[in-house]
């Protein structure tokens, strides 16, 4: 079978896995050993080129970026900078709307903001917690 099937597929001008082979003419089929009789068997009908797959639209191919689609290593994809402006930034967002609504005055401000450049909290809700844990946020009335 693989020799006719790359014989078809020569012919064709075609890959291999584009080359159909009829299932109920199997027997015929074997017997063929030169490109003239596979050129009889196509004339015939009973090898055929498949039509050519669908391939997949540029926006589809680009969301496929789960964990089995993924080449290159942690940071390789994101790197360690750029998480770290991405979270830095969020944290010192977040002390500037906490300081603007007055839950925390400029001198915890200040020393939180201290702590963030250190690289003390992992996110924005690390930050809340420490915060709740300390007694550092003020109730404020509306």
């Amino acid at each position: 079978m693989r020799l006719q099937r790359r014989l078809a597929a020569d012919i064709l001008k075609v890959g291999k896995s584009r080359v159909w082979l009829d299932p109920t003419k199997m027997g015929e089929i074997e017997k063929a050993i030169t490109r003239a009789d596979v050129r009889k068997l196509i004339k015939k009908g009973y090898i055929k080129a498949l039509p050519e797959k669908i391939h997949m639209p540029k926006e589809k191919r680009k969301k496929k970026k789960g964990l089995g689609s993924r080449k290159g290593t942690k940071f390789s994809r994101l790197s360690r900078k750029r998480r770290w402006i991405s979270t830095v930034r969020a944290l010192r967002n977040m002390l500037r709307e906490l300081k603007s609504s007055g839950q925390i005055d400029n001198r915890t401000y200040r020393k939180l903001r201290l702590l963030v450049k250190g690289g003390m909290f992992r996110s924005r809700s690390h930050l809340r917690t420490y915060l709740e844990q300390h007694d550092l946020l003020k109730e404020v009335e509306k």
